[in-house]
């Protein structure tokens, strides 16, 4: 069964995360009130609500790498990825774990990068160049 799916979670200014949501990633925005604004988040629906957001630590061991927990993610073709990877980069956007490689020659293998939006909540950006090798193990 394939689905959409959605996320909730709280950001601290409704006009920042729509200027990164929206203006950097290339999200569309939906229905929104005076506090909170959903967005087509690469074909899954988040929605932003005024808050505390969630905790953060990096205690998530992927390969070499601490990854901030929990965090949210999207998974995009690698020609995609390279674009946000590059638009990000452009923007001069501090990176949690710049671009890289992971599982290089092995299953699974992999593009990734970790940031935050404004708000502090991780976001993890994966590319693969085919999407059958997503649960290769």
């Amino acid at each position: 069964m394939k689905s959409l799916f959605h996320i909730a979670y709280h950001v601290t200014n409704l006009n920042k995360a729509r200027e990164f949501y929206g203006d950097l990633l290339g999200c569309i925005e939906g229905r929104s009130t005076d506090t909170w604004v959903d967005f087509d988040f690469f074909g899954h629906q988040i929605s932003l609500h005024i808050g505390k957001p969630f905790e953060t630590s990096n205690t998530g061991k992927v390969g070499d790498h601490m990854v901030p927990m929990p965090h949210i993610g999207i998974i995009l073709s690698l020609e995609n990825w390279l674009v946000i990877a590059q638009r990000l980069g452009d923007a001069n956007i501090k990176f949690e774990i710049p671009p890289v490689i992971r599982f290089k020659d092995e299953p699974g293998e992999q593009r990734t990068m970790f940031f935050r939006d404004p708000s502090g909540n991780p976001i993890e950006i994966k590319g693969f160049k085919n999407f059958k090798t997503i649960f290769e193990v």
